[in-house]
């Protein structure tokens, strides 16, 4: 009689247990599934627009008809600076360096009859990430667990580090890859919406910042269109000349912003600060992720450290946009001169 009367708690307790089982199978698979990228397949890989192979992302959205539409906004031929002047002075992220020396005054000469002198430089620098710097495909990426267990760390379109690492220039996403850009630009001058001449520290612009920004300079949003170069404002390079100030929490997007680039196949971004987006980050775990997000995840390529007060100043907000990373092999990121022509 006992044993009859416990048989049903026996085979309660069975029935528990099989669907402890179950629920841990359950979670297995679940958590198995969500690591199961390989090389070929992952969350953001193969880009589903330029196919398994790209590495120059955005870029690949400046056709020659691309250039022929933007070219149709000059009107005056009227050439306004975008970067800033790199020189040793210049705020600088963490422990980056610049160093330009003439080796001799004159380098060398007088050489021949007619006693030529000339000068070379020197430069001891992260070439790519310092002053107005462009940040290329092989630049931000992610430690992620592979269906095999094994944990990679993966770039744009998947590339892993396995496959681009180098000393000496990456093997593969170097900036060379990314093509020319010359397309439409559209200054989003978030500063001048909010009326204040710098946004505060680690103030997170949000999409309604960037449609109320667009509604006053008269600029549709719906008429954005792929292969634009977006471009916020912060007021921050005012703080230029002051490096502790301007390195120290500055304003930009977040992740929703950024989802709303990805939304309009912008080929690039860029800010007149060192990241282009906030920092820190709301979210005290996430480092840089919208860095991720576009780079990464969309190829969508970023230009920080920029200068737009000549553009404000005329409230000239559309513009012909030109800008050709150096063809450093293997490099992650180019200076350059970049330039709007109205």
């Amino acid at each position: 009689m006992l044993w009859r009367s416990d048989m049903p708690r026996l085979n309660q307790n069975t029935r528990s247990g099989s669907s402890a089982i179950l629920l841990g199978v359950t979670l297995l698979l679940v958590s198995h599934n969500a690591f199961a990228q390989t090389r070929d397949k992952g969350p953001w890989w193969p880009n589903a627009q330029w196919g398994k192979d790209d590495q120059a992302g955005g870029s690949n959205w400046i056709t020659s008809e691309k250039i022929i539409e933007a070219l149709k906004l000059v009107k005056t031929g009227k050439v306004y600076e975008l970067g800033q002047i790199y020189s040793a002075s210049m705020p600088l992220f963490g422990a980056r360096t610049f160093s330009l020396t003439i080796p001799g005054s004159p380098t060398a000469g007088p050489m021949g009859t007619n006693r030529l002198i000339y000068h070379d430089e020197y430069l001891a620098t992260e070439i790519g990430q310092v002053g107005t710097q462009f940040d290329g495909p092989g630049h931000i990426g992610q430690i992620m667990k592979m269906a095999d267990g094994t944990e990679k760390g993966v770039f744009y379109n998947g590339f892993t580090l396995d496959e681009i690492k180098n000393p000496y220039g990456l093997l593969q996403l170097g900036v060379e890859h990314v093509k020319p850009i010359l397309s439409r630009g559209i200054l989003i001058d978030i500063a001048g919406y909010k009326g204040v001449d710098a946004l505060a520290n680690s103030y997170e612009v949000t999409v309604a910042d960037v449609e109320g920004a667009l509604r006053k300079q008269g600029i549709s949003e719906a008429g954005i269109r792929p292969g634009d170069a977006l471009f916020f404002r912060y007021g921050w390079s005012k703080y230029w000349t002051d490096p502790p100030k301007y390195n120290t929490n500055p304003p930009g997007i977040g992740l929703a912003v950024a989802r709303w680039v990805v939304e309009r196949k912008a080929s690039m971004i860029g800010s007149d600060q060192f990241a282009t987006e906030v920092i820190p980050n709301p979210d005290a775990n996430l480092i840089f992720p919208v860095h991720q997000e576009l780079l990464m995840k969309n190829g969508i390529w970023n230009l920080e450290n920029m200068v737009f007060d000549d553009l404000v100043s005329e409230r000239a907000y559309e513009f012909l946009f030109i800008f050709t990373p150096v063809r450093f092999k293997g490099a992650t990121g180019s200076p350059g001169r970049p330039i709007a022509v109205r």
